[in-house]
């Protein structure tokens, strides 16, 4: 589980074919912390292990991306000299500055707007409809890895498209990657588990659930 907060932003070195589909080398030399073989660490939201590491100092990160975590996001196309955000895993005594972050990527979102006017910084990114259910206006959404909130969510000009709008703080725009998008980037996101949770279960119980609660009831109310 991950927060949201990006702790640092590195620099990839290396995206190579290998067995497993890419071997991603990243090179986090100046982060305080120090990942270990095996730790979880969201790279640009995504929830990678990590491979090797040469040093309990630091160094190239390497890390094995799958076929089904290269076709659902957006690391694939990461090519070296790219800067990538980094957040290693939640610990019981970390500060929930953010929100719950699973690392599992729901969608590739694609940049429509960059708004600067008025001293604001506010992109709008195009996503699907089936993620946009879970996105609530002023709810918790994470894009690229960063935890933000949702200032508007609008039908887009496509059919089943809509548009996220986020506001970008200062800090955000430079501890982040987000502060580099351009226009048609693509970018992860990853909606609220808590809101996924609940469209979720309403799919798949809401009328079904409904009416054994009216059964259940009715039959409480001819019990002797």
């Amino acid at each position: 589980m991950f927060t949201g907060i990006i702790q640092h932003v590195g620099v990839v070195r290396e995206s190579s074919p290998s067995p497993s589909g890419r071997r991603l080398m990243i090179d986090a030399n100046s982060w305080s912390h120090a990942p270990l073989a095996g730790e979880s660490i969201a790279v640009n939201g995504c929830c990678l292990t990590v491979a090797r590491t040469p040093s309990a100092g630091g160094g190239l990160l390497e890390f094995d991306v799958v076929p089904e975590t290269l076709a659902r996001t957006t690391l694939g196309a990461l090519s070296p000299g790219a800067a990538v955000n980094l957040e290693h895993a939640a610990t019981p005594g970390t500060l929930l500055g953010g929100h719950v972050v699973q690392g599992h990527i729901d969608v590739v979102g694609r940049v429509t707007v960059i708004d600067t006017a008025g001293g604001e910084h506010v992109i709008r990114v195009e996503v699907p409809a089936a993620a946009a259910e879970c996105i609530t206006p002023k709810g918790s959404v994470a894009i690229e890895g960063v935890s933000l909130t949702v200032a508007s969510m609008d039908a887009g000009p496509g059919m089943g498209v809509w548009s996220l709008g986020v506001a970008l703080i200062p800090t955000t725009l430079r501890e982040t990657t987000l502060g580099n998008l351009r226009i048609s980037d693509p970018v992860n996101i990853e909606t609220d588990i808590l809101a996924r949770t609940v469209v979720h279960w309403l799919r798949c119980f809401g009328g079904r659930m409904g009416d054994r609660t009216e059964v259940r009831t009715a039959g409480a109310s001819e019990a002797p």
